[in-house]
C-alpha cells in the first residue's frame, strides 16, 4: 500500500516527530506494510469466534487473605530513624 509523503507528514505531525526526508519515506513504506497486515487480518472471518480479552484463560493465583497477628508496635518503632507519639515521624514534603 502506498503511503503518500503527505499523510506520513501529517503523522509524523500528530505524533510530535520532525522527520527528514529519508526518514520520511523509510517510515512511508513502514506505514504502508503495516497498514497491508491490518488489511489481511480484517479478511479473515471471524464471525463464528467469541470475543475473548485474552488468548488464554487467566486464573487469580493469590493465596485468600486471612488475619494474622502483626507485629508489636514498639518493636516497629524501635527500627525507625525518628519516632514520635506512637508513629514514626517523616519530613514534611510540600
Amino acid at each position: 500500500m502506498d503511503i503518500s509523503l503527505e499523510i506520513v507528514r501529517h503523522v509524523a505531525r500528530l505524533a510530535r516527530l520532525e522527520l527528514d526526508g529519508d526518514e520520511e519515506a523509510t517510515f512511508g513504506r513502514q506505514l504502508g506494510q503495516i497498514l497491508e497486515y491490518v488489511d489481511q487480518l480484517q479478511a479473515v472471518d471471524t464471525s463464528g469466534l467469541e470475543p475473548t480479552s485474552h488468548s488464554v484463560p487467566l486464573v487469580n493465583v493469590m493465596r485468600a487473605d486471612q488475619p494474622r497477628p502483626s507485629l508489636a508496635r514498639e518493636d516497629l518503632l524501635a527500627s525507625a530513624p525518628v519516632a514520635e507519639n506512637g508513629m514514626f515521624r517523616v519530613p514534611k514534603i510540600l
